[in-house]
């Protein structure tokens, strides 16, 4: 989908899969929600000594993908993993005294009209939704309009300690490995899962379900996709070539429409 709100789309897009890692995405919108409602604020403690709620979400807090034990110094390496977003969804429901499944469901998905998205388990990989839902999220990233402020969007699509190097997981080290507030950005990433003709403001989230989310800002475009197929070669090979159609079928909708008028 793009700016204009032309939408395209392929498959059932209104059957349910795993979202797997998409469910952070969700997760952090509810946390930043919660930031503009004073419930908590962004450099304030939380996580391992050091380490703060901005570090959780950008994987920079010094937890390994499981478990509670650091293994750096909070802000020195961007450590991709679940930890930290175990640590979020226990800090929602300590601060807002429901679970955090019900404050992301009430703060995200209800005001987005995500009505088929189901919340459990893990803050980090439990949800599950449809294609339809993923694009009414994908909307909302282009131009926040129902749950964030623009400053908000901007603060959290912006580089969180932009020289920090990782792993991305299926793609190997990154250096550096960008990302900002529950959402990987691209930069000058390669090999990556997003269009090769994105912009490097380009940002989202890719689960081992086989699932993605992704908005070229620039572009003005949000794709989404869902699988019965885990992550594996079959994505490395097809998602850039699916965005790179899904970007120029947008260039050739903004040619014909400007022609037309």
């Amino acid at each position: 989908m793009d700016r204009t709100g032309r939408l395209e789309l392929a498959g059932d897009v209104d059957h349910p899969l795993k979202l797997a890692s998409v469910t952070k995405v969700l997760t952090a919108l509810g946390v930043l929600v919660a930031v503009e409602e004073e419930v908590l604020s962004l450099d304030e403690p939380a996580g391992p000594p050091g380490s703060t709620v901005r570090l959780l979400l950008c994987h920079a807090s010094g937890l390994p993908f499981d478990g509670s034990t650091p293994i750096a110094e909070p802000g020195t390496r961007r450590i991709y993993g679940n930890a930290a977003y175990e640590r979020l969804g226990d800090l929602l429901a300590e601060r807002t005294g429901i679970a955090w499944t019900d404050y992301v469901r009430e703060a995200v998905c209800q005001p987005l009209g995500m009505d088929a998205t189901t919340l459990q388990g893990s803050p980090a990989a439990g949800a599950r939704s449809t294609v339809r839902d993923l694009l009414r999220l994908g909307a909302e990233l282009l131009e926040p309009r129902v749950i964030l402020s623009p400053e908000t969007l901007a603060e959290a699509t912006s580089v969180q300690l932009p020289d920090l190097d990782g792993v991305l997981p299926g793609f190997g080290r990154q250096r550096p490995n960008p990302w900002g507030l529950g959402v990987e950005i691209k930069g000058t990433k390669s090999p990556h899962w997003t269009p090769t003709q994105a912009s490097p403001a380009t940002f989202g989230h890719f689960g081992q379900s086989g699932s993605f989310l992704w908005v070229d800002p620039d572009a003005g475009v949000a794709c989404a996709s869902l699988s019965d197929q885990p992550f594996g070669d079959w994505a490395r090979e097809a998602w850039p070539a699916l965005g790179d159609a899904v970007l120029a079928a947008a260039r050739r909708g903004r040619s014909a429409h400007h022609d037309a008028g």
